[in-house]
């Protein structure tokens, strides 16, 4: 079986957004696992429409080009890990809309959440894994949230010091993380491949 791939997708696209930093903090950690491998997804870089289609590409297929391409990109990953900012107590509207521009591509697959803001966008984060559930994902339980002191302390209008200032507050929620991550993704990529015995026998 090939080496699962995780996509990290940055939620946010203001020009002033903070999610950079821990963004670059989240893909180091995740490329020390050796279970899966990993790449960012930026949604800046796919200027995505609003949502104009007949309907969902679960029932008729998609017919402007950058949403197709946007489908392309997510279908190239066996799972997910969801960068979150949370604007009034919800994930951003370029996050919704990148989210209902795909749906056979998502399906089957783990979304795991890492969040930043005043509570760590643990509002967002259970608004999110409710459409993830419509969108036949799998939301993992463990997640990370980036809020409080925490926040405050790698924020730039805070502390502004280095994610690894936080760590040690993080790390066992992070871990816990990737651990579930990397076993529901190999599970339901084994599924999706037609080799559920095989992991079912580990």
């Amino acid at each position: 079986m090939s080496k699962p791939k995780i996509a990290i997708i940055i939620s946010s696209t203001r020009e002033s957004r903070f999610a950079d930093k821990p963004a670059q903090w989240l893909l180091a950690k995740a490329q020390e696992r050796s279970e899966f491998d990993v790449e960012l997804v930026d949604l800046r870089d796919f200027d995505l429409p609003f949502f104009d289609e007949v309907a969902s590409n679960m029932w008729a297929p998609s017919q402007d080009p950058k949403a197709i391409a946007w489908q392309k990109k997510v279908g190239e990953f066996d799972g997910y890990i969801f960068l979150v900012a949370e604007y009034n107590r919800s994930i951003t509207a370029a996050l919704k809309n990148a989210l209902d521009q795909a749906y056979v591509e998502w399906t089957k697959k783990p979304a795991a959440y890492v969040g930043y803001g005043s509570v760590g966008a643990a509002r967002a984060i259970e608004q999110l894994r409710l459409i993830n559930v419509e969108l036949q994902m799998v939301p993992v339980r463990h997640g990370v949230h980036i809020g409080g002191s925490e926040f405050f302390t790698v924020w730039g209008g805070g502390k502004n010091e280095p994610m690894e200032a936080i760590e040690p507050v993080i790390a066992p929620s992070l871990n816990d993380m990737f651990d579930n991550l990397g076993w529901w993704t190999a599970a339901t990529k084994a599924a999706r491949d037609g080799k559920v015995e095989a992991i079912a026998a580990e």
